[in-house]
């Protein structure tokens, strides 16, 4: 099922049935400022499972909580003054912050890693559905293997990974234009459609969970800025 939306004019009733949606453990594809995302509740275990088998990764840095202000952020992770003013620069934006998540945290998200990927995308239909539905939104971005077309992928990360290891970018004809084409993904509740077609660039991760900030993958955000 698709919906048309006007980013900067949603429809309320199209928010209210994507939310109601994604509390009964629903995915649904969306745009952001990067390429097409794939979303759940990040309170549904339900939705949070489906979109795990859905997307096949084995590394937890590919998922990304997608918040709509920086004060969600400290609700999971440890955000000091430095980090802060950094992610404040650069958010909304298409950057991916890697943060060591609270105690508690891991067990909340069910996450096996002490860090989360953490992000305020600049498109505003994201933004806005994560402020009707009250919490992030647990997102990956959607590639075209998910669909079953066959692709390059890069070799897989080991599952132990150092938190510090280089992510492989994304090969540019894994990633969806037009929201048309995510309708080859059977597993989708719902397409949230903008009409735009969206550039084939994934976000700049960067790893704040040292001393250090460290770049694990350059994308369509600039580093160093």
């Amino acid at each position: 099922m698709t919906e048309y939306v006007v980013p900067h004019n949603i429809d309320d009733r199209i928010l209210s049935r994507s939310v109601t949606l994604l509390g009964e453990g629903g995915l649904i594809a969306l745009p952001t400022d990067t390429s097409w995302a794939l979303v759940c509740s990040q309170n549904s275990r339900d939705g949070v499972a489906r979109l795990r088998r859905l997307s096949g990764e084995r590394d937890e840095r590919h998922f990304t909580l997608l918040c709509s202000e920086i004060s969600q952020f400290g609700d999971f992770c440890d955000v000091d003054n430095s980090r802060f003013r950094l992610i404040k620069r650069l958010s909304p934006g298409p950057y991916v912050f890697i943060l060591k998540t609270l105690s508690g945290t891991e067990k909340k998200l069910g996450l096996k890693r002490k860090e989360a990927g953490i992000r305020i995308p600049g498109h505003p239909l994201a933004r806005a559905l994560v402020t009707e539905l009250g919490c992030p939104l647990y997102a990956i971005t959607a590639k075209r293997s998910m669909s079953g077309e066959e692709a390059e992928l890069p070799a897989p990360v080991p599952e132990r990974a150092d938190a510090g290891t280089e992510l492989p970018s994304i090969p540019e004809e894994e990633l969806f234009e037009g929201g048309w084409e995510l309708e080859a993904i059977t597993d989708l509740d719902l397409i949230l459609d903008t009409g735009e077609e969206r550039p084939r660039i994934f976000s700049t991760i960067l790893d704040l969970s040292g001393g250090e900030v460290r770049l694990l993958r350059q994308g369509a955000g600039p580093w160093p800025v």
